[in-house]
């Protein structure tokens, strides 16, 4: 995968197919049966097929097949680990490397938009009404398969935009607000309405909810409630979180001041979208320290490859030991090793503690069950909650994992959410 330096914050890192190149790399799939790349995609999304449509310049094609299993296509084209996925289990990887299944995806979405392809149409909505809690991954995607079987849809978000993480938690070098907005304006064109400003639980109640015709609730907020760590000096001006730093930068376009000297916390796909958005919003010097090896690290191999590519060092097997700072500012980082022995100072004027974010109380929402981390104890397959009507899935439930996972389990709730209304119809 071709990588580029790149100069403005709010630029794509990777180049794309043009036909020539998406033509190319279509022909190489073994055209296998029984495609072990569609069986590797939690989605669905059949790589097999639009990658076979590609092949013989059935762009439309391949389109459907994507927009129809994923709503979220052309976000997963960019964000989706698939060499944890459908590229692993590409096998072409026996012969030589794997088929580059994201950026076919990517080229496939991008001449839907470019031609102003019409693939998804919803039939009128007389069905029930269901509201949709957070406008994540796993929200967009409910709303969707809810849409297309003729549900009125409304989803409710706290933000004045849609697209949860999608919009406020990744940088735009991997995933262009574009790209979110026109995923989401597919999902608007089936009819689904969106209410912004509005936190469920506290703008407006489950109850209040109910009484205006809502049959059936699904819950899919994410994770928002950033983790810190509990050493001295966390509080001085200038330590931050992820959340935070990227919606800041996100929501401004990445005009923000984070000074000469960035220090990121954290080893995983946010630190690397930390790292990388602070050296593209202009610090001269921005450093990752992390506990365990780059090898241990959750992060992508190719993202870990392209801050590096910004001449970012990354400092491994040591954690923060004290946050320094003067009038109440910080100035600096003192680090310990892993080892018991090695120390690391380093100076710093942001310090960004990217390391995992917990979820919010959702007691305020419905009286649903939770586990010990606080997330939504719901039926990993179903969504279904231990309240009758309310479904749950995405990051809520699972902790945190990838967007795709999210739209999958969003799909699979639904289908329970379909089931239900269905049973609760036959029963009157």
């Amino acid at each position: 995968m071709s990588k580029v330096v790149k100069k403005d914050y709010l630029d794509e890192a990777v180049q794309g197919f043009n036909i020539r190149t998406a033509i190319e790399e279509a022909s190489r799939c073994t055209l296998c049966h029984d495609a072990p790349c569609s069986k590797g995609c939690p989605a669905g999304t059949e790589p097999d097929k639009f990658i076979r449509s590609i092949r013989f310049r059935n762009f439309k094609g391949a389109a459907e097949t994507i927009r129809e299993n994923n709503i979220l296509g052309g976000v997963c084209a960019r964000v989706c680990p698939y060499d944890r996925l459908c590229e692993e289990a590409c096998s072409r990887t026996g012969i030589d490397r794997p088929i580059q299944i994201g950026l076919l995806q990517r080229f496939a979405v991008d001449q839907e938009k470019l031609f102003d392809m019409n693939i998804l149409t919803a039939p009128e909505a007389t069905k029930e009404k269901v509201a949709c809690i957070g406008s994540g991954p796993a929200s967009l995607a409910c709303a969707t398969k809810l849409a297309l079987q003729g549900y009125k849809v409304t989803i409710f978000e706290e933000k004045e935009k849609a697209g949860g993480v999608l919009t406020y938690g990744i940088t735009p070098a991997r995933l262009p607000q574009q790209t979110v907005d026109f995923d989401i304006q597919k999902v608007k064109d089936l009819g689904v309405e969106f209410v912004f400003n509005t936190k469920v639980g506290r703008d407006v109640t489950l109850e209040e909810l109910k009484n205006q015709g809502f049959q059936a609730f699904f819950i899919g907020v994410g994770l928002w409630k950033p983790k810190m760590i509990d050493v001295p000096g966390v509080n001085f001006d200038g330590v931050t979180n992820a959340v935070e730093f990227l919606e800041k930068a996100r929501s401004n376009d990445g005009k923000i001041d984070v000074g000469e000297n960035v220090l990121v916390i954290g080893g995983g796909d946010v630190a690397m979208d930390c790292a990388a958005t602070a050296k593209l919003v202009g610090a001269n010097r921005v450093t990752i320290v992390y506990r365990r090896t780059v090898e241990e690290a959750p992060a992508d191999i190719e993202e870990i490859k392209y801050v590096q590519s910004l001449g970012i060092n990354i400092f491994s097997k040591f954690r923060p030991k004290e946050v320094v700072g003067e009038n109440g500012k910080v100035v600096g980082l003192i680090a310990e090793g892993t080892d018991d022995y090695s120390e690391l100072k380093l100076k710093a004027d942001t310090i960004v503690f990217a390391i995992g974010q917990a979820p919010e109380d959702v007691k305020a929402i419905a009286g649903v069950e939770l586990v010990s981390t606080g997330c939504i104890n719901a039926d990993p397959e179903k969504g279904a909650t231990n309240v009758e009507g309310i479904f749950a899935a995405g990051d809520i439930v699972n902790g945190g994992k990838t967007v795709v996972e999210a739209v999958a389990q969003g799909k699979d709730a639904a289908d329970s959410i379909m089931e239900y209304l269905m049973k609760k119809e036959g029963a009157k």
